[in-house]
């Protein structure tokens, strides 16, 4: 086996062209502007740059080594062999400088990220008229240990009502007695903002596994300032009142699917009535004076379902029913980013052991797959194919590849092997559906929403809040 030093002699005598470790950092350089991070100032005693330290952090999360400490190793030798420099020399010092650094930065790769999405994105950044954006929430494991298990699992577990009311029923129903309920394992809620257009990351929000994905939605919305026409599209976890609310005076649009869990009202007269119509307008909100939200109700076959969504985008010719169809349709994409980061990018059980170092980690793998599949999509546009066509899987193969094997002369450029990333186009005959049985017997179904005609006390506080207003 060849040392370190033994390749960058094989390099040097190789004859003179791109080495694969330049083309892979000219790759970063093209999507993250080194200048996006020269107004901040650093401790006057540190030696490092911010770009080098990224560049590094990036490296890092794309080794496949199954240690941190090993990529990390990785990581310094590429840095050392492709730049001549590394930017620290240890993963203690690399960690303690990203939990430092990585609210700050984090915000600027992502508005770097969005406007080269924006340059080269073409016809597929907007749907329609629409930027849409998917919302949805998962868990990421961490190891247990005890630092982990104190800021991730939830304080109570097992003495919240649903407990209690399972135990009760238990001790009425001759059950045996089973064990003490158990935390579970310590974990991170993911809650991600997905581009449906270009089929990759927009932004996040990270906390506990107890965490409420509609309050990260909403902390997202109040944070972040996104372009006109921004429509959000979501499943039947993300209803309320307060939520659509703000996402209207925001001056975005919503496509999410609501289940029996939402009421809505039916001729409340504040709007011209046609089919369609409805109002989400709790009484509780109704007492205190707050608007209706005039919504439009659709019922439509996805695949094999039958969905019921609400939008408050009341123009038929701004928004379909054939473009709700296949919003909602493309919504599913961001279960497969899940997919993908947890399982093709081996993220499903994080690495660090201490809380803020997790989410550093986190925080890191999801810009690091971010940028792998913003490359292939560049090049597949380039030639013509569509962004759900790419394979991340292959470009997550192919970058790795270029950054082990560094020293090699291209025999394939860097370009080709991407534009090559394509998932297979055979047409499935079966059902995809799992093999093996699952624990529980019924599905989980979100059914419909419950739909009432307004009534004398809606109408009469219909007239009384239009009175305050007017």
């Amino acid at each position: 086996m060849s040392t370190p030093k033994q390749t960058r002699q094989a390099a040097a005598q190789q004859p003179t062209g791109a080495l694969k470790g330049t083309t892979l950092a000219q790759a970063v350089s093209w999507a993250l502007d080194q200048a996006i991070f020269g107004h901040l100032k650093v401790h006057g005693n540190t030696t490092w740059q911010a770009w080098d330290l990224i560049l590094l952090t990036i490296t890092w999360v794309w080794s496949d080594d199954a240690t941190l400490t090993g990529a990390f190793a990785e990581a310094r030798r590429w840095s050392l062999d492709v730049l001549g420099r590394v930017a620290v020399t240890s993963y203690q010092g690399l960690l303690k400088a990203l939990v430092r650094w990585t609210p700050i930065w984090l915000p600027l790769v992502w508005q770097q990220l969005h406007q080269v999405m924006e340059e080269h994105g073409g016809a597929h950044q907007r749907i329609g008229r629409w930027l849409a954006l998917a919302v949805d929430g998962s868990r990421v494991s961490v190891p247990r240990t005890q630092d982990n298990e104190k800021a991730f699992t939830a304080p109570h577990y097992g003495k919240g009502k649903t407990a209690r009311y399972r135990n009760k029923n238990g001790k009425k129903n001759k059950r045996p007695k089973t064990k003490k309920p158990q935390p579970v394992q310590p974990q991170i809620w993911l809650t991600l903002l997905w581009h449906l257009g270009l089929r990759m990351p927009w932004s996040w929000k990270t906390g506990p596994s107890y965490s409420a994905e509609r309050e990260h939605f909403r902390q997202l919305l109040a944070e972040q300032v996104f372009p006109q026409k921004t429509l959000f599209c979501a499943d039947a976890g993300f209803v309320g009142y307060d939520l659509w609310r703000t996402i209207h005076q925001a001056g975005h649009a919503l496509v999410i699917r609501v289940g029996a869990n939402v009421k809505l009202l039916r001729r409340l007269g504040y709007v011209r009535e046609k089919t369609g119509i409805v109002y989400c307008w709790p009484n509780k909100q109704a007492r205190r004076g707050q608007p209706p939200l005039v919504l439009r109700l659709f019922r439509l076959r996805v695949g094999r379902c039958v969905m019921h969504l609400v939008s408050n985008v009341l123009d038929e010719e701004a928004l379909s029913e054939a473009l709700v169809c296949r919003l909602y349709q493309l919504r599913w994409g961001v279960e497969l980013q899940f997919r993908t980061l947890k399982q093709t990018f081996k993220r499903r059980q994080l690495r660090s052991r201490t809380p803020a170092r997790a989410y550093v980690e986190l925080d890191w793998s999801l810009v690091g797959l971010w940028l792998i599949q913003l490359f292939v999509v560049k090049e597949q546009l380039a030639i013509g194919q569509l962004p759900q066509q790419a394979s991340v899987a292959l470009a997550i193969a192919v970058v790795r590849d270029t950054m082990q094997r560094w020293w090699e002369r291209p025999e394939e450029a860097f370009v080709t092997k991407l534009q090559a990333a394509r998932q297979d186009d055979y047409q499935r005959h079966r059902s995809k559906k799992a093999r093996y049985q699952p624990r529980y017997k019924d599905k989980p179904k979100a059914g419909k929403p419950v739909l009432h005609n307004a009534t004398s006390w809606h109408k009469a506080r219909l007239r009384q809040w239009l009175r305050t207003v007017g």
